[in-house]
């Protein structure tokens, strides 16, 4: 069979089809020693532009297809593709069609024509997409493009023996490799198939995947990574239904769905380029908007979705940063305290109640008010939610072994201190003091190392040897809507758009046809 060439992304420039192997039918010959072809990542088709007359997402309901880590593809489970009903049909890029109820695809290794060597500079890890880009900007203002990836955790990759931007520290990652991961098939007459990618495929009854059913149309490609992805194609209204009862609720009131739903749409436009370097839009969890089955949606989910459609909210004519959390303990955050960046006008710290309750706690908020404001907060809106107010103990030994998961430990931990606070009383830096040095976790590190604290607004204090104790409000990172908060106003009889006005002020809600620039 032909193998067609991929498109490549232009941080690319040096490679061609044929030095990849994927050009030609010549295979790496054995003893054969050719000079590797030097890339950033395993090329990806580029993700497509989002138009926004007829907005499609390419949403990863799997995004790292594969054999496991240390086994090889002749041992690895073949990819099972069900329909839910009906048959599918898969097709390669070479037009090679593969139809049935059932596709079960093989993996296998080939060699390259040449070997490959991946290498670049990487910062990192981060602990959000919003962090990692905040550094790809500060390595753009240095004139250099980079890409952000998420192997793992977050990171942000250059080329080799590209200097770190100031306040960073780069290292640098390097791998030779001579396979490629393919996929292949047994044809009806038994001979083997070796399916040249992108492959399409479509259920016209649709796919079943993970617990859903999805419609689809579908491709499986390869990632970033070195292993593949299964995307859907799902149009921006579909994938709202897959999405906003999972994010707030199917049972909370009208104009809270109506407003979870803006947000979800605004927030998919916003982030569109997540996850670029793959080759897709978004993925279908916690690291994108949790997308499940569309077919799931009841009749207040389909109504706020309808109700608002192509409906968007903007700040100078682009979509807005429209982060959202559950619950902010009753004072909202800035964006400058849950990840670093510039403010944003839009998204401000300010006590979340009515008007006695933002007196009582103007902010900035000082750090002795923070105590009394999570022993008597209940006045906010939104303290319904269980985790409105918590508590949380931490001993050395976790302390320890979350640290060590991270760029390194500081030993035995000794003592925790607090030593910035944001204007709405949340944890902006937190030094960890043990046996052995310091470490500083700064904005979301917090939460993203010590998983069990649910936000960063907390005190903390000694709770006898090696063990310390924290009282906090809210869960999540605080800033935009709180959905608790919405879910409350929506009950008192607010509408839609009072309580988006509420929680992103100076914003506009318009029609996503207005919006300027590309997607």
């Amino acid at each position: 069979m032909r193998f067609l060439a991929p498109s490549f992304p232009r941080s690319l420039p040096r490679l061609t089809p044929l030095a990849l192997g994927f050009g030609g039918s010549l295979l790496l010959a054995p003893g054969c020693r050719a000079m590797p072809a030097v890339a950033l990542h395993w090329p990806t088709p580029p993700r497509p532009a989002i138009e926004l007359t007829r907005p499609v997402l390419w949403v990863a309901l799997g995004s790292r297809l594969g054999p496991a880590p240390g086994v090889a593809a002749a041992k690895a489970p073949p990819l099972q593709l069900k329909a839910a009903s009906g048959r599918l049909e898969l097709q390669d890029a070479s037009g090679r069609t593969l139809q049935g109820s059932t596709l079960s695809l093989r993996w296998r290794e080939r060699p390259l024509q040449e070997p490959l060597l991946i290498e670049r500079s990487v910062l990192g890890p981060f602990s959000s997409f919003e962090t990692a880009d905040q550094a790809a900007q500060a390595w753009r203002r240095l004139g250099v493009e980079p890409v952000i990836a998420h192997p793992a955790e977050w990171e942000v990759w250059a080329p080799a023996g590209t200097a770190p931007p100031e306040g960073f520290q780069v290292r640098t990652w390097r791998r030779e490799v001579t396979t490629r991961l393919e996929l292949e098939a047994t044809g009806a007459d038994g001979s083997v198939i070796a399916l040249q990618g992108p492959l399409r495929l479509k259920a016209p009854a649709g796919l079943r995947w993970g617990k859903g059913v999805f419609q689809g149309p579908f491709r499986l490609q390869p990632n970033a990574y070195g292993g593949w992805s299964l995307i859907e194609q799902v149009p921006l209204e579909r994938y709202l239904l897959g999405v906003v009862p999972h994010e707030i609720g199917a049972g909370s009131p009208a104009a809270a769905l109506a407003a979870q739903a803006v947000l979800a749409r605004t927030w998919a436009l916003r982030n569109s380029h997540r996850y670029d370097v793959d080759g897709y839009h978004l993925c279908s969890d916690t690291q994108c908007q949790v997308y499940a089955d569309p077919r799931l949606a009841g009749g207040a989910v389909r109504r706020a979705v309808q109700a608002t459609r192509g409906q968007v909210l903007s700040w100078q004519g682009q979509p807005i940063h429209a982060v959202y959390h559950a619950s902010n303990g009753g004072i909202a955050a800035g964006f400058e305290e849950a990840w670093s960046g510039a403010p944003l006008p839009y998204l401000q710290a300010r006590p979340d109640g009515p008007p006695a309750f933002a007196k009582r706690f103007a902010l900035p908020l000082p750090a002795a008010s923070l105590p009394e404001l999570l022993r008597d907060g209940r006045t906010a809106y939104g303290a319904g939610h269980p985790l409105f107010r918590w508590s949380r103990q931490l001993n050395a030994t976790r302390i320890r072994q979350a640290l060590e998961k991270g760029p390194g430990g500081v030993g035995q931990p000794s003592a925790l201190k607090v030593l910035e606070r944001g204007p709405s009383g949340r944890v902006l830096a937190l030094a960890v003091v043990g046996s052995t040095g310091q470490r500083v976790l700064r904005l979301d590190a917090i939460r993203r190392t010590f998983r069990q604290l649910p936000s960063t607004l907390f005190v903390v204090r000694p709770d006898g040897p090696g063990r310390w104790s924290f009282s906090g409000g809210g869960f999540g990172h605080g800033a935009g809507l709180s959905q608790q908060g919405a879910i409350d106003l929506g009950g008192r009889g607010w509408s839609q758009q009072r309580i988006l006005a509420h929680y992103y002020p100076g914003t506009e809600l318009v029609p996503l046809e207005v919006l300027s620039g590309g997607l």
